[in-house]
């Protein structure tokens, strides 16, 4: 599998890439949406297990996203807890390098993502949940065709404060975009 676009590059993820991610978690805007288990500081043996765990998920697919000038990595993507007999699955995306933010580049990767999954990996649906106050991953999920189907009231708990996740879906039925 190879996806190639035009802002960025994909290659697999290795365990070396475990250093990229303790350093972004460093950088608490770099994780404040991102997963709670990102959210508390973690040795680099703790991002190695993680690492090795994700490339041995038999229930999802992540890919690591590069620059198009380089093979180092910027982020990753993905989509986890895949369901063979629903035909679904959960998308997430990284991006750990902040000069690659407000680029374009997370509604690129959503749409590459999203049209593997569909055609390769024949889902009917994959669904999202984002925080309420990440406006900009709001915006690149919607640029990706991606509807809003409701909120989770105050799921998350970030910077002292409870807030809302919005669920987003998109269907193979109603995918036109890529």
């Amino acid at each position: 599998m190879i996806l190639k676009g035009e802002k960025v590059d994909y290659r697999p993820l290795e365990i070396g890439d475990a250093q990229s991610f303790y350093h972004w978690c460093k950088n608490k805007s770099v994780v404040r949406y991102s997963l709670s288990w990102f959210q508390t500081q973690r040795s680099i043996h703790d991002f190695e297990k993680w690492l090795k765990d994700t490339l041995d998920s038999k229930t999802g697919f992540s890919i690591g996203i590069c620059g198009t000038s380089s093979r180092d990595l910027i982020g990753y993507a993905g989509i986890a807890d895949i369901s063979t007999v629903n035909r679904s699955g959960e998308y997430f995306i990284l991006i750990g390098d902040t000069n690659y933010w407000g680029s374009g580049i997370g509604t690129e990767v959503t749409k590459s993502i999203t049209s593997y999954g569909f055609n390769q990996l024949d889902l009917h649906r994959i669904f999202l949940t984002a925080s309420e106050l990440n406006h900009g991953a709001v915006k690149a999920y919607e640029n990706s065709g991606y509807k809003r189907e409701g909120v989770l009231r105050d799921a998350a708990f970030r910077d002292g404060e409870f807030h809302n996740k919005i669920v987003m879906s998109v269907l193979s039925t109603e995918w036109t975009t890529v």
